[in-house]
């Protein structure tokens, strides 16, 4: 029928497909209707576009396969559990958002401890809302530094009036 690679690819994509044929209706209905539908058509269409937009940066940032470790997130608590290491954040404590060449998400709190997390890590897409909801971040700069390649560590988001922790190991 379908091959894996193919199956695995649409599942992988399948929030921005469903948006995407939501903007489809609700085209159709623009084009092809008149009255009060023709408007919900467009008002639907702009709606699954602006659906397809955030669940494709959600893609970007969702791994291509499982790594090590397993994140979860409880009432603004992450937990990951790796398997050589692990440790819990509280996100109301988060003053700064690193990405390490590793590459991993370093979440640094007020009293300079910190919690590395790897990108490819199990539920580590959990993390995207809450990093987005951050105030003043841009996401696409971070979607951008997640897909690059880099040497070293990168500040990604500061709280405001924080002044950066430099973390030597």
């Amino acid at each position: 029928m379908i091959r894996p690679e193919v199956r695995a690819g649409l599942w992988r994509w399948r929030e921005v497909i469903a948006a995407l044929a939501l903007a489809a209706v609700g085209l159709w209905w623009g084009f092809a209707s008149f009255g009060i539908v023709q408007w919900l058509g467009w008002a639907l269409a702009a709606l699954g576009v602006g659906l397809a937009i955030a669940a494709g940066q959600k893609v970007r940032f969702r791994p291509h396969s499982d790594g090590a470790g397993v994140v979860t997130l409880d009432e603004r608590r992450v937990t990951y559990l790796g398997p050589l290491d692990g440790g819990v954040a509280d996100l109301d404590l988060m003053v700064q958002l690193d990405i390490t060449p590793a590459p991993a998400w370093r979440i640094i709190n007020r009293d300079g401890k910190h919690l590395d997390i790897p990108t490819d890590a199990l539920g580590v897409e959990a993390l995207f809302d809450v990093f987005a909801a951050l105030p003043g971040i841009k996401t696409e700069y971070m979607l951008s530094l997640l897909n690059a390649p880099r040497s070293a560590q990168m500040t990604i988001w500061m709280a405001p009036d924080h002044k950066p922790y430099t973390l030597v190991h």
